[in-house]
């Protein structure tokens, strides 16, 4: 068992010579900008784990509450901006842009914060809050209406006494195109669900190329991606790993950087 670098000098180093660079993303990422991760200890919303909410039984079940709590979070998103590592990236992408060499980030998260940052080469595995598919038609489409539908404004509230609200299907966001009329859920991958066959492949096209792999703000235990970083450190390339502690894949890595993706970031990927 190794024990990795957190030699800052030698890893920018690594990172001037690298021409095709993955940036694997978690939900460490997004919660230094105030997003909740909905893991462990805190991460209710009412007295809901968020996996219990997060799955096609639930929403059959229950379609309104399922809504109510995805309002909630669309609404939340809204009002929280990337922060100095979501820029960091975004940065780092265009500069290397400019010298012909590659960025790509692969993130879990679907907040679409690296999107407001201003990356470019985003792979989103989980899908977004800000995506909508149809249960009849089966098209999706982007929506940042705010509130998404009059049936849901002011509904969402995530405090543990808050009264249940029995919203009708009619008043819960509706497809819109010829006549359908069906019945719209979240554009993400729910538990219980497998990531789309396209995304996966995509992904793993890239880490295939990549010369250098950063993982970033993520407890690497969420599979598939969880096998990601290691998949690639077994090819003999360096991986990187940004994070508050130390992850079940840590000794598998050349270099860890413990603290803040907002200032360990920056600092690894400054010009």
């Amino acid at each position: 068992m190794t024990t990795p670098s957190s030699d800052m000098k030698a890893f920018r180093e690594i990172v001037k010579k690298s021409k095709h660079v993955v940036i694997l993303t978690g939900a460490g990422i997004s919660a230094e900008s105030g997003v909740p991760t909905f893991r462990g200890a805190g991460g209710l919303w009412r007295k809901y784990q968020a996996q219990s909410l997060a799955s096609p039984p639930a929403f059959l079940k229950n379609p309104g509450l399922v809504w109510e709590f995805y309002h909630y979070r669309r609404e939340l998103v809204l009002t929280k901006t990337p922060n100095n590592a979501h820029v960091a990236i975004a940065d780092f992408e265009k500069r290397m842009e400019k010298d012909g060499k590659k960025v790509v980030v692969i993130t879990q998260n679907v907040d679409e914060l690296h999107r407001r940052a201003g990356t470019d080469n985003i792979i989103e595995l989980h899908g977004s809050l800000f995506k909508t598919i149809c249960t009849e038609c089966w098209r999706e489409e982007l929506n940042y209406d705010s509130p998404i539908c009059e049936g849901l404004r002011g509904k969402g509230a995530p405090e543990a006494d808050v009264k249940e609200s029995k919203i009708r299907n009619a008043d819960l966001p509706r497809c819109k195109h010829d006549e359908c009329d069906g019945l719209l859920r979240p554009g993400v991958v729910w538990f219980g669900e497998t990531l789309r066959a396209e995304v996966l492949e995509q992904a793993g096209e890239e880490l295939e190329k990549c010369d250098l792999c950063l993982v970033v703000g993520t407890s690497s235990i969420v599979y598939p991606a969880a096998m990601f970083a290691p998949q690639v450190a077994a090819r003999g390339v360096p991986v990187a790993e940004f994070n508050l502690e130390s992850t079940p894949e840590t000794t598998n890595f050349g270099y860890h950087f413990e603290g803040p993706c907002g200032t360990t970031l920056p600092e690894a990927l400054a010009e």
